[in-house]
């Protein structure tokens, strides 16, 4: 059905919007009726100190010019009014009709302002806006898209901040906007109220650009970063061009790999967060050999049992020691106990965050449990050892961080009166205390969207009884503190926020809030490779130039599979003659003490570099090194980085170890029994097995639901 303009005395007060930019010093937008006979008095409905009253789109029809004094009131009114306007109309499309409207009166953007640099990330259709501080200090906002709905939305907002004070603008925030709903039908609204929320993050980051400007303040320069087209990648700062040199490797260290991978049939199994150079050749050798597999830690084990039974008679696992421990028991409980496991050193592979786990602490943290009914859900992140330990004290479960919120979800509906222990992530902890707490703001039908059978009261009856671990953190997120935050919340807001659900709140509530606009994902690794490479396809789909940017909140050593699968899918949109030129950029978050000025200087003699037959141009950034800071810089994991190219070699070229040079790389098996006289693995792999049964059925297993009511049974 074709929407068309409501104009003229036909439309019962209806609005338009129009521009003063013309005139020196211009004054705010003046929103007037149409029809003059409901003109009133300006500023009697507003000129109330207290808390503004709904105004009536009828009986209060103009709001015009403030003087200074009542300038705090300009912005919350005129919120209130355009709410209870849209309010005034019961159907969804007469709220598009006046939207339309909106649009139709709102003056078109000058082409010189319709450029990259004023583009709003995240919008399914074009949209710019320009900011600018007029003589009074003021702001003055122009706005524009090719989508007359999204002009609309950008027409209200331009006529509520226009000629306000920044701290005015800075105020109002995406919650705001929420009673300015429009009531698209389901599933055409989100994507539009997504814009909405955008834009105005787009006005906000750019005036406090301004006001920084004016006040004299020096910027902030930008993180490193990479840039991905279909013909390259181009890096941002030293440390980006570390990175960048390794996503196109020596093809002889490549081919050196792939042969000895061959004459000895071995498998590798790699994390994302290796070096990036080991991930280079790793991801350039998968095209040879295809028994390499790099991914997030729970899915190294499945990945080994396939090349096991593929005729693998080696493993080598490139990760910390409990990824190899648990590939080791994995291939055991699938009868594979004659296939090699070795890992990269012959020294201690430690975690921070499984070592907060193997403490007499975390047993304290779950006698407490065992004393009533309970379920202590442990990150897959964690030793062996521990995971039997802790499932004879109370039932275990492990989780991932894609999963964990849906196993206390789900749990907690298929056990009454269920306490649930969580560990030992502290940051994951709080973050899912969060989350629930956000839900009960929800509606029973949103909540019930999340989980099918949970509700407002179920929820608030659960959260007393999540307890989480108090002193446990991975090294590599806890670099996501204030400065960065600061820093992200001042240049990259508009961008596309990534966290792994193991960051500190700060950095967790500044991901949710962009996820809640659709410019964000919270979760596992692979949930954020799986996010941008959908937002990358998305962009691709629309066929229109876009630059995509992406902050990246997790160990850098995800970059290289992230910049593998973007390029792959530019260069294939470019293969197949599609016309749209699609820039995706990667930014490392580094502290700010870590980075070097870009002068003048340096810019005019900036050099470059050649890898392979890509020429990269390098830009000055990271002082010295990779510029890692205690107070939060690249998140980068000294343990990971043991596992390097010459180790990997080192112990292929040694297989089969008839000499027993390898004996300190070698995954053995457990030997130890739990306090129950138990073998440490058997009873270490139960807990993983009740998760793979909870992926496969979304149910709590019976064994486990078992366990959980009657402990006395488990303990015999």
């Amino acid at each position: 059905m074709a929407v068309t303009t409501t104009t003229g005395a036909s439309a019962s007060a209806t609005f338009s919007i129009f521009s003063m930019s013309q005139i020196p010093n211009p004054k705010p937008f003046i929103l007037q009726p149409l029809k003059p006979n409901l003109l009133l008095p300006s500023l009697k409905c507003i000129q109330s100190h207290s808390t503004p009253s709904k105004l009536n789109p009828v009986s209060c029809s103009a709001l015009t010019f403030f003087p200074s004094e009542t300038a705090e009131l300009l912005v919350p009114s005129k919120l209130s009014f355009l709410a209870d306007e849209f309010r005034s109309l019961p159907e969804p499309v007469d709220r598009v009709k006046r939207l339309l409207h909106y649009a139709g009166h709102m003056p078109p953007m000058d082409e010189s302002a319709r450029v990259d640099s004023n583009r709003v990330m995240g919008c399914t259709a074009r949209v710019w806006v320009e900011v600018k501080i007029d003589g009074e200090g003021k702001l003055r906002f122009v706005a524009d898209s090719d989508s007359e709905i999204t002009r609309g939305f950008c027409a209200c907002l331009v006529w509520v901040l226009d000629g306000s004070e920044p701290e005015e603008v800075l105020k109002v925030t995406t919650d705001d906007l929420v009673a300015l709903n429009v009531g698209f039908p389901i599933g055409s609204g989100r994507s539009r109220m997504n814009t909405w929320h955008n834009v105005l993050v787009s006005m906000h980051k750019k005036t406090k650009q301004l006001v920084a400007e004016k006040e004299g303040k020096v910027p902030f320069e930008p993180f490193p970063s990479l840039v991905v087209t279909a013909d390259g990648v181009l890096p941002k700062g030293s440390y980006a061009e570390a990175q960048a040199k390794y996503m196109f490797p020596n093809e002889l260290k490549v081919n050196e790999l792939v042969n000895v991978l061959k004459e000895k049939k071995i498998g590798v199994v790699a994390h994302f967060y290796m070096d990036p150079e080991v991930q280079g050749v790793l991801t350039a050798a998968q095209k040879q050999w295809t028994h390499i597999h790099i991914s997030d830690s729970l899915v190294m084990a499945d990945a080994a049992v396939k090349m096991a039974k593929a005729g693998c008679q080696f493993i080598t696992v490139l990760g910390v020691d409990f990824m190899s421990e648990n590939v080791r028991a994995i291939l055991d409980q699938a009868g594979f106990n004659e296939v090699g496991v070795y890992r990269m050193s012959n020294e201690r592979i430690g975690c921070t965050l499984a070592d907060a786990a193997a403490t007499p602490n975390y047993m304290e943290y779950l006698e407490a449990a065992s004393r009533s009914t309970s379920l202590h859900v442990i990150y897959i992140n964690t030793k062996l050892e521990t995971k039997a330990y802790a499932h004879e004290l109370v039932p275990t479960i492990t989780c991932t961080s894609s999963n964990v919120v849906q196993t206390i979800l789900q749990a907690f509906a298929q056990v009454p009166d269920l306490s649930i222990w969580y560990g030992p992530d502290s940051y994951m902890g709080a973050n899912i205390k969060e989350l629930l707490q956000q839900m009960t703001k929800m509606t029973d039908e949103e909540i019930a969207a999340i989980h099918p059978e949970h509700n407002l009261n179920s929820i608030r009856s659960l959260l007393p009884r999540l307890h989480y671990y108090q002193d446990g953190a991975c090294i590599v997120h806890h670099l996501f503190g204030h400065e960065v935050v600061e820093k992200i919340k001042e240049m990259y807001c508009d961008a596309f926020l990534t966290a792994h659900l193991e960051v500190p709140g700060e950095m967790f509530s500044l991901a949710m809030e962009a996820k809640r606009r659709g410019m964000g994902v919270v979760g596992s690794t692979q949930n954020i490779l799986d996010f941008i490479k959908d937002r990358v396809q998305e962009a691709l789909d629309r066929n229109i130039n876009d630059h995509l940017q992406f902050v990246l909140g997790t160990e850098t050593g995800m970059v290289t599979s992230i910049v593998a699968a973007v390029h792959s899918l530019l260069k294939s949109a470019k293969s197949s003659s599609q016309g749209t030129k699609i820039t995706v950029e990667i930014v490392f978050p580094v502290s700010s003490d870590s980075i070097s000025r870009t002068t003048s200087s340096l810019s005019s003699s900036l050099h470059s570099v050649e890898v392979g037959d890509v020429v990269l141009p390098v830009v000055p950034g990271i002082a010295s090194g990779e510029g890692c800071s205690i107070h939060g810089g690249c998140a980068s994991c000294p343990y990971m980085k043991m596992n390097s190219l010459s180790s990997l070699l080192k112990v292929c070229r040694h297989l089969p170890d008839e000499e027993n040079i390898l004996s300190a790389y070698k995954a053995e098996r457990f030997k130890l029994q739990t306090p129950n006289g138990k073998s440490v693995a058997d009873v270490g792999c139960e807990p993983i097995l009740h998760m793979r049964n909870f992926q496969a059925t979304k149910k709590l297993p019976e064994k486990l639901v078992g366990q959980i009511l009657h402990p006395q049974d488990r303990r015999r």
